[in-house]
């Protein structure tokens, strides 16, 4: 009897693809940080299949401002999303209840701002950071980076509070609340959703971040300008360190991405579930 073969539709071969350009190239450099990969210098090639922590000892060794790099950067995004999402939260839920003509232009101008090119922004921030004498300094990146993301984060966080029922905080006035007390107890649990997804958009775009630490500072090293060290012909690394770095410089990412899923994850289904 012929065995039937399960029928794969398009939709989920074109998932299959984008998963394997995505994640090969994660797995190939996780292996080589651990010691696993061929050996182009006897023919036919070898494989290396020993699984070692060698390479990471050898980042801490041969290179100990990595731990600060990556402190450093944890820092910066972690104050950079805190502040980007209140200022563009409290701006968002301002201009929802707000009348005035040109309403849609300025959210349309959100969106424009968020499409320039970072370089645009490195001039004016320069020479702002240079006047309040924050250049080169740990404040003058998180303010340099929440004006940066600010504009994407007002877009998104609107397209959430313009979608919430004005009905709620009429009661909520009628019961005795306040405005601090209704954003607390009304507008942020509903919004959660929201909120949650743009301080993890703020977040990664913040960690990843290179032209901003680049230009505008020297003696505040992040994760992506210390990664540049790893590749340069001046420095004798080989290929498994920097890949064990990488991988290093990726933790933190992946950890508070895993976290935040179980979290927009449970808020999605109960949004679901009040829709039906």
């Amino acid at each position: 009897m012929k065995k039937l073969l399960p029928r794969v539709s398009w939709d989920n071969l074109f998932l299959i693809l984008l998963l394997l350009f995505c994640v090969v190239p994660l797995v190939w450099t996780a292996l080589a940080s651990f010691g696993i990969s061929p050996n182009n210098n006897v023919l036919p090639p070898t494989w290396t299949l020993t699984p070692t922590l060698d390479n990471y000892v050898e980042v801490g060794v041969s290179d100990p401002s990595f731990l600060p790099s990556v402190l450093s950067s944890l820092a910066i995004s972690t104050c950079a999303t805190l502040l980007t999402v209140v200022v563009s939260f409290l701006a968002v839920y301002a201009l929802t209840h707000s009348r005035f003509r040109g309403h849609n232009l300025l959210v349309q101008s959100f969106l424009i701002l968020a499409s320039l090119p970072v370089i645009s922004y490195v001039i004016p921030l320069q020479n702002t950071l240079r006047i309040i004498h924050f250049y080169d300094t740990f404040m003058g990146l998180v303010l340099s980076e929440t004006a940066l993301f600010a504009p994407l984060a007002a877009y998104v966080l609107y397209g959430y509070l313009s979608q919430l029922s004005a009905d709620i905080e009429d009661a909520a006035r009628l019961d005795g609340a306040g405005i601090f007390q209704t954003l607390r107890w009304i507008i942020l649990p509903i919004a959660a959703p929201g909120v949650a997804a743009t301080a993890i958009i703020i977040f990664v775009l913040g960690w990843n971040q290179l032209l901003l630490p680049l230009i505008l500072t020297g003696r505040v090293k992040t994760i992506p300008t210390h990664m540049i060290d790893y590749f340069v012909f001046e420095r004798e690394l080989t290929w498994p360190v920097a890949a064990a770095a990488l991988i290093v410089s990726l933790l933190p990412i992946g950890v508070i991405v895993a976290l935040a899923h179980q979290l927009l994850e449970q808020f999605h289904l109960t949004v679901l579930h009040q829709s039906d």
